[in-house]
């Protein structure tokens, strides 16, 4: 299943960037995502970094079919590495489970803003309900950028 989703920031690209680049940013992202644990973890690589996030969330509001397959909490790790400030590679994974996203983000200005661009394909490799299942990765990503939006635009407007 292809994944697309735009987030727009009302700030140039290289503030958000900085902003992506912040643990504290991150972990106020997994806050508000009402994470049961998470680690996050952000180096520098020469232009880019490389950010790992590992966040564990409980499972509510999971459709019954998926349950079993996911169990009562779902842990994802999310692996991007930034070549520059404009491009990234995307990965996440959910260990143990048969399901994954692969695909990339970019930072581009807009006016005088920012809109960053995830994109990747879903793969769930379960036969009869992995089509179903990937639409819900996708709707968990989609509600997880969702949450990343709104929290980057407060930190951006200096809610810190």
């Amino acid at each position: 299943m292809k994944f697309h989703h735009e987030l727009t920031y009302d700030a140039p690209p290289a503030e958000v960037y900085a902003m992506l680049s912040e643990p504290g940013f991150r972990e106020r992202v997994c806050d508000s995502m009402r994470s049961v644990r998470y680690d996050v973890s952000i180096e520098s690589q020469g232009e880019g970094m490389e950010v790992t996030v590992d966040q564990t969330q409980p499972a509510h509001g999971i459709p019954s079919f998926a349950k079993k397959f996911v169990g009562d909490e779902i842990q994802i790790v999310q692996d991007e590495r930034w070549s520059n400030q404009q491009q990234a590679t995307l990965e996440l994974a959910i260990p143990g489970k048969p399901g994954h996203l692969k695909g990339g983000i970019t930072l581009a200005a807009n006016g005088s803003g920012t809109v960053e661009t995830v994109t990747g394909e879903v793969k769930v490799h379960i036969p009869l309900v992995g089509g179903k299942l990937e639409g819900l990765v996708a709707q968990l990503l989609t509600n997880a950028l969702e949450t990343e939006q709104r929290v980057g635009g407060a930190w951006l407007a200096g809610d810190r």
